[in-house]
C-alpha cells in the first residue's frame, strides 16, 4: 500500500464510564445508549454487525438493522433463506456489534436467536415502504444472479402483479428475536485504558457486572 496504515489512530476523549453510572439492567443500559446514539445523529444508529457461524464452525458477519427491542429482546429482520438463516437453522447461537463512532462507544452481545411469531413479522412488514415489500418477495438473497437486469426485472413484474393490492410478507421473510446472555459496553478513553463492564447473565436470570481491563 502506498499509504502507510500503521500510523492511523486516534485518540479517544469524549469521557468515561463508571459502574456507579451503569444501570443493573444491560436492556435498560443498551436503551439508554442506543437513545443517546439516536439524540447524537450518529450515523446509522441502529446498524449491527451480526455474525453467525456454519455448520463447520467458520464465521461470518454482515450488517443489518435493529429494528426493536421486545420483551428484552434484539429483532432484526432477513430472509429465512440467506445465508445467515440458513446459518441460524443450523445453530442459534448469534453476536451483535453496534459501533458509534461518534461516541467512541461500542456494544458486544453474545445469545440465542430464534423466529419470532408469524404475526410479529406481518405487523413489522406492513410498516416497510412499497418498494421494499416487493423488494422482499423477489430477491433469492444470498444466490447467485447472473446480473442487477435479472433482479430488476423481477422487481418490476412483481410492482405490477401488485398493483393496487396489498403487498403480502412471504413465509421465507420474518424477523429474528436475540436473547442476550452476554453483553459488553465500551467506552474509548485516552492512552487506550478504555472502560468495559460486562454483563453475564446467570442461572437466576440476574446480571453479572464486572469491569474488564482494556
Amino acid at each position: 500500500m502506498k499509504i502507510d496504515i500503521r500510523n492511523i489512530r486516534r485518540e479517544y476523549s469524549r469521557g468515561g464510564l463508571m459502574r456507579k453510572n451503569l444501570s443493573d439492567n444491560p436492556l435498560i443500559q443498551f436503551q439508554m445508549w442506543l437513545e443517546e446514539a439516536i439524540q447524537a445523529k450518529v450515523n446509522e444508529p441502529t446498524a449491527v454487525i451480526v455474525g453467525t457461524v456454519s455448520a463447520d464452525g467458520k464465521p461470518s458477519t454482515r450488517c443489518v438493522l435493529l429494528k426493536e427491542l421486545r420483551d428484552e429482546k434484539f429483532v432484526f429482520y432477513t430472509n429465512y433463506e440467506s445465508r445467515k438463516g440458513k446459518q441460524l437453522a443450523n445453530s442459534p447461537y448469534i453476536s451483535l456489534t453496534f459501533l458509534w463512532h461518534e461516541l467512541e462507544r461500542q456494544v458486544h452481545i453474545e445469545g440465542i436467536a430464534a423466529k419470532v411469531p408469524p404475526e410479529v413479522s406481518d405487523e413489522y412488514f406492513k410498516t416497510r415502504p412499497y418498494k421494499s415489500r416487493i423488494g422482499a418477495r423477489i430477491s433469492p438473497q444470498s444466490q447467485p444472479i447472473a446480473g442487477r437486469m435479472e433482479i430488476m426485472q423481477a422487481f418490476i413484474l412483481e410492482s405490477i402483479r401488485f398493483a393496487g393490492h396489498e403487498v403480502k410478507r412471504p413465509d421465507n421473510w420474518g424477523g429474528y428475536a436475540v436473547s442476550p446472555t452476554r453483553i459488553e459496553f465500551w467506552q474509548g478513553r485516552e492512552s487506550r485504558l478504555h472502560d468495559r463492564f460486562l454483563y453475564t447473565l446467570q442461572s437466576d436470570r440476574n446480571w453479572k457486572v464486572e469491569r474488564l481491563a482494556p
